[in-house]
Formats: structure tokens, C-alpha cells, sequence
């Protein structure tokens, strides 16, 4: 690979260095922030020798490399400078990066927290059918003692905002949760008691309840961060330690509770009225606009700025953004289903069925998006058509969502009321999708004519030979090459789809599993060189005697540790053995910050080989133990 040529390709697709605003990248990727990005050419890019992949989210442009990335990286820097590149104020350009960086706050803010809104949210639909089934009485203490299980992250959610947000920020995000803690204390709770205001100071004090509040924390803290930079500027090292706290409470917790807090509320009221309003105008056409473009809010990720609405919607009685939107996540399940039964291509066939049977189980819908739906480009006709008309029918049925849940599976079903209406939604779209596939087929006609094409040639080619040998695999024998894969991690081995990183667990950047280790200790899987090291230590590659590259990518989106937490013990070029220690990583502290430590690994050449089969599935494994075999 001409690594050069492709970082001058790259730096043109992206809109040249003018539109590049900065750059970073990880073990795979090349992370731009762009002035425009109306500017770079994803498609180009995409179908460019040497780029797997180009995902925008987070307000980044990210062109997936693979284990080339550094090199290419360094390419592009040799090239110019970006700090503060196409920057002119008031621009279009600083517009469109205050939006991405407002948006990357509330995705990256919010996202950690999904899991555990998924799981109350289960406790509080159980709680339902026991009470509705009569299992349950409502003032036993069993319902006390699970509803506090369901309640605990919503009511407390100032507090867990505030860590979250800080992280994102980068600031002490346990002096941002005590501001979030400030609004729900004891004391302070106590005063709406006693009426609607208060004084600080002999200025008054409008007080509200601050339960389940999402806005105001975003404001406050967004502006701790810029307080926090300022007292660290202006104050000697050797008082930071207590006097920058102590500045942050005296100051942030008055001003959140005179000014920020009541400001966020009502914002948050605001966006959410003229939300409902246009939802109540016309819930029929709502729906169809809403359950024919959510998939693709999902793909940018704006999807993450409903979310504030939709809990500001929940407190005051029920929301009907999320069961509207909840079509157009069934619409694609339905395609998922539809390519399962339609396809005779078995590994087609094998990430259909997971990933539909992954998405009913747990609502988790990107391996479909970006492994089927982006991939043969004509399913999104049937996308917007399936989840339009599901929403259509879910918005005249007025379904709404009554306890928080982000994510729609056969689990969360009682979150929505009438369920039996939901269910009849959400079966039509998915059915709507299937059907299409079925009926119209997933690829067009040039891409079957192409693959038609080529399996004619094949076909004439081992014909004309005569001399191809094949065994019950289907592997020629006669030049047939093995290369088995060991575990480098003890822990326990899940499927590579289930991975929450979709560059990986669409199989972007190559074939392979997932580990989520029980020791830091991260091994060489085989006899080989070290061929792609990372200055953050998080991520290593090793290519074995037989050429099979293997990269190995410990935790996801752990590269903005900076190389916290890990200690790499060989260099790039070295030789090693099967079972020699590659990288040490603190697991308690990786985790502590946040960081899920599932590590795929994955063969970055599997267009090199015929097979790649993983020898476990699932389940508990030990260093050494085989993991992958890799035939030609």
C-alpha cells in the first residue's frame, strides 16, 4: 500500500486541509473534525483502495484504515498543520462544529448510561405485569424494594449526568456530581415544602423539582468546565487540590440553583411543548415522517437529542416520540429477517439471523444498519417504507411510552400503553420489511448480474483446470495453508457481532471474535512479528509466520485514555512467541473510568483467506487455548 498517495486521496475526499479543523487517531481510525462536512466525499471514499469503511458520529468524520492507520496519520501531518484550520468567525464552518460539538456532548454524555436506563427500565415494566397480573401489591414491601431498583437512576439522574458530562468535558467529574447531588439533597428538596421560592442572599430562588432533569445539568456543567479551567489558570498548583473544588461548590451550586437550573427546566419544557404540539397536530403524519427517518437520526447520531424530550415527557405523564420512532427500528429488524429468508449465501444468511435475533432480544439494530441496510444500499427504500407505515399506524392507535426504555424488544413491551396497539405497530413494520425483501429482492440488478458474473468465471475457471482438489470444506487441498489462532486473553469469548463498536461488529475491519478478559494480560496468539504498535497502548497487531495479520483492540473506544492504564513490553518488528506477554492493562481502572474492556480480535486480512472459523463461540476461555482457525 502506497501509504502517501492515500493520505493525499483522503485529505482531498475530506474537503483539502482548509476543512480539516483537527486530527487524531486510534488503532484503526483516522478521526477528523471538519469544518464542513458537506465538504468530504464519504461515498469516494468509502470505495477508495485501502479505506474499510467512513462513519460520522460524535461530531467526527471517521475513515476507517485498519492497521495502516499510523502510517497514514503521519502522512497527512507531514503534510500541514490543522490546529485551528478554517476557523473564521461566524462562519458557516464554526456553525456547524458548535452543532457537532453539541451533539457529540449529548451522545457521548448519554450513552453510558443507556445500559442502566435498559435495565431499570426492565425493573419498572416487570413491576408492571406483577401488578396488573395481581402477583404484586403495590404497598408490599417486595414492589418498595424493586420499584427503588427501577426509580434509583431517574430520580437520581442530576448526579449520574454530572459524571458523565464531566467525562466528556474533561473536568473532575466527582465535584460535577456534587453539583447534581446539590439539587436533590435533603435540605435543599425540603424548602419546596414550605413553597415555591426561596433567598440566596436576599435574591430570590425559584425551586423545582429537579428529579429526572436532564437539561439543567448539561448547562451546568458545560459552564463548570469553563470555571474549573479558569481557576486552574489563575491558582498556584499546590492549592488546586482543595481550593478548586471549593470554589467550583460555592459558586456552581447558588448559580445552578438561582439561574441555570429553572432556565434548563423551562428549555427543556420549551423543546418539549413544541415537540408534543406538532406530534398532537397530527399524529398520523408524525409518525410516518418519524418512523421513516429515525434509522437514519440513528446513523448520525442525532438520535441522542430526543432523549432529554422524552424524559421531560415522561415526568409529566407519558411519551409519544419513542413508540413513533420505535417503527422505524422494527422496519429494519423486519429487514434483517427478510434477508435471512431470502439469501442463499450462508455467511449472509448467519449475520442476518444473529443480528435479527440479537435486535428482538436486546434492540440493538446497528449490525443491521451497517451490515445489511448500508451495505446493499437498495433496503433503505424499504427502510422508510416499512417504518413510515408502522408509524403512521402506531401515531393513529396513540401509543405512548409510560417508563423509560431507549431500546425496543420483546422484553420492553409493557413500557408502552396500549401494548396490544404497540405490538400491532411494530409487527407491521416488521413484517413491511421482510416482505420487501422477500418479494423485491436486497441487491439490484447490477450487483446480481456482477455476482451471477463471477460465479460463471469461477465456475469456468476450475473446469478448464481440472486438477482442483476440494475437501468436505470446501478448501483446496492441494495448496491449502492453517494457521489456528490461540486465545491471548483468559475471560470469556462472545460472537464479534455482539461488540458494541460497529466497525467491528459489522466485520469492517475483518472476521474474527470478541473477549472480555478476566486478567489484564494481553499474550501473542501466535509465532509471528509484531507488525502495528499504538503510542496509547491499547491496541497491538501481529502477523504470524503464515501471514495472517491479527489485531487486537483492548476495551472499546479506550484510546482517549491516552495510554493510561496500559504498558506495552515489545516493540514494533519484534519477534515473538505464542503466548509471550504483549501488553499489561489495569482492568479495575480502565473499568472505574468508565471503559468496557471487550476486546475483539480479529484477522484484518480476511480477504486473504477462505475460512476463518472460531473454534468457541462462547463461553469461558484460557490463554493459549485455540480461539480461530484460518484456512486458505
Amino acid at each position: 500500500m502506497d501509504h502517501l498517495k492515500l493520505a493525499q486521496n483522503i485529505v482531498d475526499r475530506v474537503g483539502g486541509r482548509e476543512n480539516i479543523q483537527s486530527l487524531t487517531h486510534c488503532a484503526t481510525r483516522l478521526r477528523f473534525v471538519l469544518n464542513d462536512n458537506r465538504k468530504a466525499d464519504a461515498k469516494t471514499l468509502e470505495n477508495t483502495a485501502g479505506i474499510l469503511k467512513v462513519v460520522e458520529s460524535g461530531g467526527q468524520f471517521q475513515v476507517v484504515v485498519g492497521n495502516d492507520v499510523s502510517e497514514v496519520y503521519k502522512h497527512i501531518v507531514a503534510e500541514g498543520e490543522f490546529d485551528g484550520a478554517g476557523a473564521a468567525a461566524g462562519s458557516e464552518q464554526e456553525k456547524k462544529s458548535i452543532r457537532s460539538a453539541i451533539f457529540g456532548l449529548i451522545s457521548g454524555s448519554l450513552t453510558p448510561l443507556i445500559p442502566v436506563f435498559a435495565g431499570a427500565g426492565l425493573v419498572k415494566a416487570l413491576l408492571i405485569v406483577l401488578e396488573r397480573a395481581g402477583w404484586i401489591a403495590v404497598d408490599s414491601g417486595t414492589y418498595a424494594i424493586l420499584a427503588a431498583a427501577g426509580n434509583s437512576i431517574f430520580y437520581f439522574l442530576p448526579i449520574l449526568l454530572g459524571i458523565t458530562i464531566a467525562r466528556v468535558l474533561n473536568v473532575n467529574s466527582y465535584v460535577a456530581a456534587a453539583i447534581g447531588a446539590a439539587l436533590m439533597e435533603p435540605n435543599f428538596t425540603a424548602l419546596t415544602a414550605a413553597g415555591s421560592t426561596t433567598h440566596f442572599l436576599g435574591i430570590p430562588v425559584s425551586l423545582m423539582n429537579y428529579a429526572s432533569s436532564v437539561f439543567p445539568m448539561f448547562i451546568a456543567v458545560s459552564i463548570y468546565a469553563v470555571l474549573e479551567k479558569f481557576l486552574k489558570k489563575i491558582m498556584h498548583k499546590n492549592v488546586q487540590l482543595f481550593a478548586v473544588p471549593f470554589f467550583s461548590l460555592v459558586i456552581m451550586v447558588p448559580l445552578t440553583a438561582m439561574l441555570i437550573g429553572p432556565f434548563g427546566q423551562y428549555v427543556g419544557q420549551w423543546i418539549g411543548d413544541i415537540v408534543n404540539f406538532l406530534i398532537n397536530s397530527n399524529s398520523v403524519i408524525a409518525g410516518i415522517i418519524l418512523g421513516g427517518t429515525w434509522s437514519f437520526l440513528v446513523l448520525f447520531g442525532l438520535h441522542w437529542a430526543t432523549v432529554p424530550i422524552i424524559m421531560g415527557n415522561l415526568s409529566a405523564g407519558g411519551d409519544l416520540i419513542a413508540p413513533l420512532a420505535g417503527t422505524s427500528v422494527a422496519a429494519s429488524m423486519g429487514i434483517g429477517l427478510g434477508v435471512f429468508l431470502k439469501t442463499k449465501d450462508k455467511d449472509l444468511k448467519a449475520l442476518s439471523g444473529s443480528s435479527f435475533l440479537s435486535a428482538i432480544l436486546s434492540g440493538v439494530t446497528e449490525p443491521i444498519l451497517y451490515g445489511i441496510i448500508l451495505r446493499y444500499r437498495k433496503t433503505l427504500i424499504y427502510l422508510v417504507a416499512a417504518g413510515a407505515i408502522g408509524g403512521g399506524l402506531m401515531g393513529y392507535l396513540g401509543v405512548k411510552l409510560i417508563v423509560f426504555n431507549f431500546f425496543l424488544n420483546v422484553f420492553t413491551l409493557p413500557a408502552q400503553s396500549p401494548m396490544l396497539f404497540y405490538i400491532i405497530g411494530v409487527l407491521t413494520a416488521i413484517a413491511g420489511g421482510a416482505l420487501c425483501v422477500v418479494l423485491f429482492g436486497y441487491e439490484s440488478k447490477k450487483t446480481d448480474q456482477a455476482a451471477e458474473d463471477k460465479n460463471k468465471q469461477l465456475l469456468s475457471d476450475e473446469s478448464s483446470t481440472g486438477k482442483m482438489e476440494h475437501n468436505a470444506a470446501g478448501i483446496n487441498t492441494n495448496t491449502a495453508m492453517e494457521c489456528l489462532i490461540t486465545s491471548p486473553l483468559e475471560g470469556t469469548v462472545i460472537p464479534l457481532h455482539e461488540v458494541e463498536d460497529v466497525v467491528f461488529s459489522s466485520e469492517s475491519m475483518g472476521k474474527g471474535i470478541a473477549i472480555i478478559p478476566s486478567k489484564g494480560q494481553l499474550v501473542s496468539p501466535v509465532d509471528g512479528v509484531v507488525s502495528v504498535t499504538m503510542k496509547s497502548a491499547h491496541a497491538i497487531a501481529v502477523t504470524s509466520d503464515e501471514g495472517v495479520e491479527i489485531l487486537m483492540h483492548i476495551g472499546i473506544d479506550t484510546v482517549r485514555l491516552k495510554g493510561q492504564y496500559f504498558t506495552q513490553k515489545v516493540q514494533q518488528g519484534d519477534r515473538v512467541r505464542k503466548g509471550e506477554l504483549l501488553i499489561e492493562f489495569d482492568m479495575d481502572r480502565i473499568q472505574h473510568e468508565g471503559f468496557k474492556l471487550t476486546t475483539p480480535i480479529v484477522v484484518t486480512n480476511s480477504d486473504h483467506f477462505r475460512v476463518i472459523t472460531p473454534l468457541l463461540s462462547e463461553g469461558k476461555i484460557a490463554v493459549k487455548e485455540e480461539l480461530l482457525a484460518v484456512r486458505s
